[in-house]
């Protein structure tokens, strides 16, 4: 696989559905060369690089727990190997478990919300400062962290532990920005409230957007384009003197 394309080079975790896939098919149309990282399903990842190399981009699908140290290593040196050099990182896999109360929450659950939806996150954007640092020989990059409107509501009688993880997001995203500011690295975040995707049925409730959405300004959901659109802008050069700042996507929430 050639790698001296000249087109910039963008990893976005749990790319496979929902907002990552539709952030990868518009970077792919915007120039990106695309590494589309999924935990198991290898049939949606495969078909999303089929569909991203028809935009005339080079595409690779790499599997990896982003939860799991070493296959965060590994994810990150097949990038090197195969696409080259990263210059853009979208932190977007996480999970959202059935509706509960902080009442009848385990252990388990709470460790497994908080080390998928976290964990990940400061592991991917470790491995990808490593390599845009200026001071590591490196020529900057943008990271964009996926957080959600929870951070701010809290998700009470829902998912307190998915708003929790969300919130760590957001000082994450503020913390990093400030460590890198001088590397050539800018760390954003964007915080999707109700969008149409998948996820939901994952907490149990796979019509949740439509029940909630007339208590939404906007008096609707979202689309996962309109999110992707968001994400794209914090990544481009036109967004080159931001950075430590979120984009709200949530209908006026």
């Amino acid at each position: 696989m050639n790698k001296n394309s000249t087109n910039k080079t963008v990893l976005i975790t749990g790319a496979s559905r929902g907002i990552g896939a539709e952030t990868a098919r518009v970077l792919a149309r915007n120039g990106y060369d695309i590494a589309v990282n999924y935990r198991s399903n290898s049939e949606a990842a495969q078909d999303m690089v089929a569909e991203l190399k028809e935009s005339g981009v080079r595409a690779i699908a790499v599997q990896a727990d982003v939860s799991i140290e070493s296959d965060v290593m590994r994810l990150f040196e097949t990038l090197d190997e195969q696409l080259g050099t990263i210059s853009g990182l979208v932190n977007n896999a996480g999970i959202l478990l059935p509706q509960t109360t902080v009442e009848q929450m385990t252990a388990a659950r709470i460790n497994q919300i908080l080390t998928t939806n976290i964990t990940s996150y400061f592991l991917c954007s470790r491995e990808a400062v490593k390599r845009m640092a200026i001071k590591n020989g490196g020529s900057g990059g943008a990271i964009v962290n996926v957080s959600s409107v929870a951070a701010r509501t809290g998700s009470a009688g829902e998912y307190v532990d998915y708003a929790a993880s969300k919130g760590a997001i957001d000082t994450l995203t503020r913390g990093l920005s400030l460590e890198v500011a001088n590397q050539g690295i800018r760390v954003n975040g964007v915080r999707p409230g109700f969008i149409y995707t998948d996820m939901h049925a994952d907490g149990g409730e796979p019509g949740r957007v439509d029940r909630i959405k007339d208590n939404i300004p906007m008096k609707r959901g979202g689309d996962p384009n309109e999110v992707a659109a968001a994400i794209s802008w914090l990544l481009s050069d036109e967004a080159s003197y931001a950075t430590g700042t979120f984009i709200d996507v949530a209908g006026g929430r």
